[in-house]
């Protein structure tokens, strides 16, 4: 019987509304969320739902093409602030949540971000970037002219850099402005600012009695070779700092207890640099004692997964009940993640996990129940409740595509590595699929490379395969969700055994289904999907047509252009490069140019700061120098994000080339 509903698009990903940000109020009868989709105008617009436990359908809560975000509601559940572009750049605006117009709180010049109410409800604490001398209490916010003329006379002079660590992908060139912690009184309406050190600080939670504030920084006076981030309170009286952890570590997500004689957080000691897994700390406030309660986990904490429609923030834990006797949090295990629990005896306990992605959580102390927020490989995010084991779904989220479109359901495969190692992967059908047809093939390669594939919806993926391809996508040495071993086990080898994982998934592939069609194969990946795409082509020429995104093509250069290279190349390589620059250019898939044979398309964005333009450009011309067969598509105004969250009309573009690509040469 022919199929009733049509294949997947580029189109649709414009069309997919992604839920995230899940915070129950404090009657625990409702719970706030972020919805975000694309407008007509093809900009990415957030707005603020809730919705009652017992309703079937949320309520929009905000109206207009801004970007409205991180809903909290006060203590007594009167009040909610949040965060929104509606007046030009992010600001906080508080609305009564019995009804009513909400109203704007901040009007500072580069904006306020990531509001938290003390516990006592008296005052709000944000973040905003300052510079030095900035006065927090007669700030001003310009309007779109003044900031147009602001951006314009910056961009007329030269930049000036003096530190090490200069740039980043998500910000591009640093100032001097810092990311600081600021007190908004609610009654006096007055502000104060609570940090002023040369770093950037990160909120984290306040204590019960409103006291200390709990932040996450970098102090050291060779920050840009530390590389740490330590968790600090603040006295909020005698703005006394003390420092809870021993910098030689990265910690956060911490919070205080009920009682605030403890604090909870994810940590670790970069035992295996960017390796390293984390570890679940409690730490005692008066002694600085620190504990840790997942040393018999051999597994990520926090959520690893990855996919192209993932957009707004989400709790992760680790998070206290009111008892103070559990921690709950999500953890990354084998393709998928959960909610875990564990207490102050190590004990640990999974509470919920499936063949799917939790993404988010928010806890209701007082009556136990958790909302969580799930993808799947053919549902993009639901909200749903977990009470007493029982999961009740709330939302319905994008029913009217989904009623429309096939989605492929994966089916999880199993492969023996050339060493004995298991290799989890997972393979997608084709739209219309017949067991007697002959299809062509797509190998994706994930980015990271410490990251995961897995049970959640990946719109990319899903398009290859309402476009005919059978798709396959696995999770090499290096991946998270196997385990300490697992995850640093590419280090050192890049090319090596994490190849030959890949190349053996390929083979299992072609041994057990005989509908693929063993000469039409073809590879994409980003990132470091990027770099092994290039390393694939360049030692095999088993595939017909290959596409490489965001990629690295020479680690020499690498080091020294992208914004993490000065540490990345010796964490993932051993070598930076005075080291042993041989070492890195072995490691380079431009050393081994002259063998590609395999029909090349170089997708790049044009601000990416992590794999920077120069590698797609060193990639393109060394091929097109050679006369291979070569195509080189950049996008202006992206960064290293474009897959994920970069504009949609460069979103998509990247799709159609990417399957104009595939199309052409399989």
């Amino acid at each position: 019987m022919a199929n009733s509903k049509r294949a997947l698009t580029v189109e649709d990903l414009t069309k997919i509304a992604v839920y995230s940000d899940p915070q129950i109020a404090p009657n625990g009868e409702t719970y706030a969320f972020v919805s975000t989709t694309v407008n007509d105008e093809n900009e990415y617009q957030s707005q603020l739902f809730s919705q009652k436990i017992t309703d079937k359908q949320p309520l929009q809560w905000t109206f207009n093409d801004a970007k409205s975000s991180h809903p909290r509601f006060s203590p007594d559940g009167k009040k909610l602030v949040y965060q929104s572009t509606r007046s030009g750049i992010p600001q906080l605006w508080l609305v009564p949540t019995h009804g009513g117009e909400a109203r704007q709180l901040t009007f500072f010049k580069y904006g306020a971000v990531n509001p938290e109410w003390s516990k006592d409800g008296k005052s709000i604490i944000f973040t905003a970037e300052l510079n030095k001398d900035d006065n927090v209490r007669d700030q001003a916010e310009q309007s779109k002219e003044e900031r147009k003329e602001e951006e314009e006379k910056k961009a007329s002079k030269p930049i000036v850099i003096d530190r090490l660590d200069h740039k980043s992908d998500a910000k591009g060139f640093h100032d001097s402005k810092k990311a600081q912690l600021v007190l908004f009184d609610v009654e006096k309406e007055t502000f104060t600012q609570l940090t002023s050190s040369d770093a950037d600080h990160g909120f984290e939670d306040v204590s019960p009695d409103g006291s200390l504030i709990l932040f996450s920084a970098n102090l050291d006076d060779d920050a840009d070779y530390s590389l740490t981030n330590d968790l600090f309170t603040l006295d909020i009286t005698t703005k006394e700092i003390t420092k809870l952890t021993d910098g030689n570590g990265a910690y956060g997500n911490a919070s205080f207890s009920p009682s605030g004689n403890k604090i909870a957080c994810f940590g670790h000691e970069y035992e295996y640099s960017g390796a390293t897994l984390n570890e679940l700390y409690v730490i005692d406030v008066a002694t600085k004692d620190r504990t840790c309660l997942s040393s018999s986990l051999d597994m990520q904490l926090g959520d690893a997964m990855i996919g192209d429609t993932r957009m707004g923030q989400s709790q992760e834990g680790p998070v206290w009940s009111e008892n103070e006797e559990k921690l709950f949090f999500i953890g990354t295990d084998h393709g998928a993640t959960g909610l875990y629990q564990a207490d102050l005896n190590s004990n640990i306990e999974v509470l919920y996990k499936d063949n799917n992605h939790v993404f988010g959580f928010s806890y209701d102390n007082k009556t136990g129940k958790f909302i969580l927020g799930i993808s799947t490989p053919t549902n993009p995010c639901n909200f749903y409740q977990l009470k007493d084991a029982k999961m009740t779904r709330l939302t319905n989220a994008n029913a009217e595509l989904l009623e429309e479109v096939v989605l492929a359901e994966p089916e999880t495969i199993t492969v023996t590595a050339e060493d004995g190692w298991e290799i989890q992967g997972w393979l997608l059908h084709p739209y219309g699929f017949k067991e007697d047809k002959k299809y062509p093939f797509v190998l994706e390669i994930h980015g990271g490379p410490h990251a995961m594939y897995g049970q959640t919806f990946f719109h990319e993926l899903q398009l290859l395969a309402a476009k005919g391809y059978i798709v396959l996508y696995t999770n090499p040495r290096g991946s998270h969700g196997y385990g300490q071993e697992f995850v640093n086990a590419c280090r050192s080898d890049y090319g090596g055994k994490d190849y030959t994982d890949l190349m053996a998934a390929v083979d299992y592939a072609l041994e057990n289904y005989t509908f693929i069609d063993t000469d039409r194969l073809g590879v994409t990946g980003g990132s470091y999907g990027g770099f092994m795409t290039n390393w694939i082509v360049s030692h095999t020429n088993r595939f017909k047509a290959a596409v490489t995104q965001r990629s690295i093509s020479n680690w020499l250069s690498f080091y020294g252009v992208s914004d993490i290279g000065y540490f990345f190349t010796k964490w993932e390589l051993g070598q930076n490069l005075m080291d042993d620059p041989a070492k890195l250019w072995d490691f380079s898939p431009l050393k081994y140019v002259e063998n590609v044979e395999t029909p090349l398309l170089i997708v790049h964005g044009e601000q990416d700061l992590r794999c920077p333009i120069e590698q797609g450009e060193q990639l393109y011309v060394t091929l097109k120098h050679l006369k291979k067969e070569v195509e080189f598509v950049r996008f202006p105004g992206s960064n290293h994000e474009l897959s994920r969250s970069g504009k949609p009309e460069m979103r998509m573009a990247r799709l159609q080339h990417i399957c104009r690509w595939f199309e052409e040469y399989l």
